[in-house]
């Protein structure tokens, strides 16, 4: 691994988009986004996604002059068309807009079909939260995983996201419906190491905690067994339904990950006019949460978003970890 400054990732990436034809302002928001991703400790949806991302530029299924616009409005939900753009900017400009219902109508929602992949979806839930929203998000993927009982995969890990804006640091949990992220595992992949627990079936169909066996399977582990696998197909229904856009079964008629379905729900907290009561009853959760007895001597017991800000500030103290790699890999395509 190697140590990389967020300002000099940021510049690399945006002279990279910026070669791939990007206006400034479009390359500016993925540089920033890629770099924040990984900033925040994320690198599987951050620079390690960089060169895919070039790869579906490359193969026309991300169109970098197309961008989400609005279809149909029904007072404070609106269905929206990405029209197969970049699906950062894509997901920047629906939170914007929902964020901008949530403060006219108390709840605003922006259902998007035709995107492509959001990459780290936490960073529309930090992004509802810094805008003082509270916000459900969630889109569906191709078939990564088997739904419970079955063989083959026939479910997305569907990514669900659900961020509560807060004075002393946003509540933010992101997590993907397997019980680990594909550009996870692909991450620990990259960094020759094994999952710490099970994360998916091997070719024996026996779980396995090697990111090799269960990439080239595309076999992931639903969180919580048949509860993941219900919460999976039901997070593809609303998508599909409320966006009226593709599901994880059209999604894998095609050759690539493109045209994906997704929510964006904010709900704007003033508007109850008891802000001091929310604050302290969010407090109240933590410090319960924060007061139990560790398991390991020494561990510390974290609220969702908690580690994530702690990363941050390391990581723009000392530099950012990336694999040499990759980096060598972001450097030549940007040449």
């Amino acid at each position: 691994m190697i140590q990389i400054s967020a300002i000099h990732m940021q510049d690399v990436l945006y002279k990279l988009f910026l070669k791939y034809k990007f206006t400034s302002e479009k390359a500016k928001l993925l540089a920033e986004t890629y770099t924040k991703n990984t900033l925040d400790g994320v690198n599987s949806h951050g620079i390690n996604r960089v060169p895919l991302f070039i790869d579906y530029i490359k193969n026309g299924s991300v169109k970098i002059d197309a961008e989400a616009e609005k279809g149909e409005t029904f007072g404070s939900i609106e269905r929206w068309d990405g029209n197969f753009g970049p699906g950062i900017i894509n997901a920047r400009k629906c939170t914007n807009r929902a964020v901008e219902l949530a403060k006219l109508y108390g709840m605003g929602m922006v259902a998007l079909r035709n995107t492509n992949h959001w990459m780290r979806g936490g960073t529309y839930g930090w992004q509802a939260a810094d805008a003082g929203c509270i916000s459900i998000l969630f889109t569906n993927t191709q078939a990564n995983m088997p739904p419970w009982g079955g063989k083959d995969s026939r479910l997305g890990n569907n990514p669900f996201i659900v961020s509560i804006p807060r004075k002393e640091g946003h509540v933010v949990l992101d997590m993907a419906i397997s019980q680990f992220a594909f550009g996870k595992i692909n991450d620990y992949k990259i960094r020759g190491k094994k999952l710490p627990f099970p994360g998916g079936w091997d070719n024996n169909d026996v779980l396995s905690n090697d990111p090799e066996k269960i990439t080239t399977t595309e076999r992931g582990l639903p969180i919580g067994y048949w509860k993941g696998s219900a919460l999976s197909m039901i997070l593809d229904m609303l998508a599909t339904l409320l966006a009226s856009g593709n599901s994880t079964y059209k999604v894998g008629q095609g050759t690539y990950e493109t045209g994906l379905s997704q929510i964006y729900l904010c709900i704007y907290p003033e508007i109850f006019n008891d802000q001091g009561i929310q604050e302290r009853l969010l407090n109240e959760i933590i410090d319960y949460t924060h007061d139990v007895e560790p398991m390991v001597s020494g561990d510390k017991i974290y609220y969702p978003g908690e580690r994530t800000l702690q990363t941050r500030a390391k990581n723009q103290k000392n530099g950012i970890p990336v694999s040499e790699s990759v980096w060598e890999n972001v450097l030549k395509l940007s040449e």
